[in-house]
Parts: structure tokens; sequence; C-alpha cells
């Protein structure tokens, strides 16, 4: 799906030139992202539970995601302990893409 593409990697770019500009002029802002997998919420529930299998299928953890997992990942990169992230595309998606 190409808008899906383009707008994937537009947000990623977007990530990266916002994190350079920030630390360029001094602000202190950190920028990141979060590139979600599957994940069961709503959406998901229209979806036949052969293809919801098929998706869990395609990652390492072999199952969907839950909305909290996402949420943690977004309060981590919030807290004092993602003090040295800037400019990164996390990806929570149980490992779909290694």
């Amino acid at each position: 799906q190409a808008n899906y593409a383009a707008s994937k990697a537009g947000i990623i770019g977007l990530t990266m030139t916002w994190a350079k500009e920030f630390a360029r002029k001094g602000v202190p802002v950190r920028v990141n992202a979060i590139a979600p997998g599957y994940v069961l919420t709503d959406i998901l529930k229209t979806v036949p539970e052969d293809l919801l299998k098929q998706f869990a299928g395609l990652t390492m953890l072999k199952r969907l995601g839950q909305p909290e997992e996402i949420a943690k990942a977004a309060v981590f990169l919030c807290s004092d302990d993602a003090s040295y992230i800037t400019g990164q595309t996390i990806n929570v998606n149980g490992g779909m893409r290694l």
C-alpha cells in the first residue's frame, strides 16, 4: 500500500528532522516515534479470526500486541529512563520485522 508506506516514511523522516532541528537550536526536547505492529484494538474486531491468526504468525512472538504494550513504550519514551534517546522510531511489533 503506497499510501501507508509513504505516510510511515514521512513520520520517520519528520521524527529524525525534528530531533536534529530542536537539538541544533538548543531546544531541550526529545523527539521519537512508535511504530506498532498488529495490536488488538477495536479496529481489529471486524477482522476474521483466521486472518488475525495469520497476522500473529507474522511475528516472532506468535501473537498480536495489546494496547497496554504500546502505551508502556510511550511512557518509557517520556520518562527519564529514555533521556538519551532522540530521533528514533521504536518498533513495538512482536518482532514482525526481524
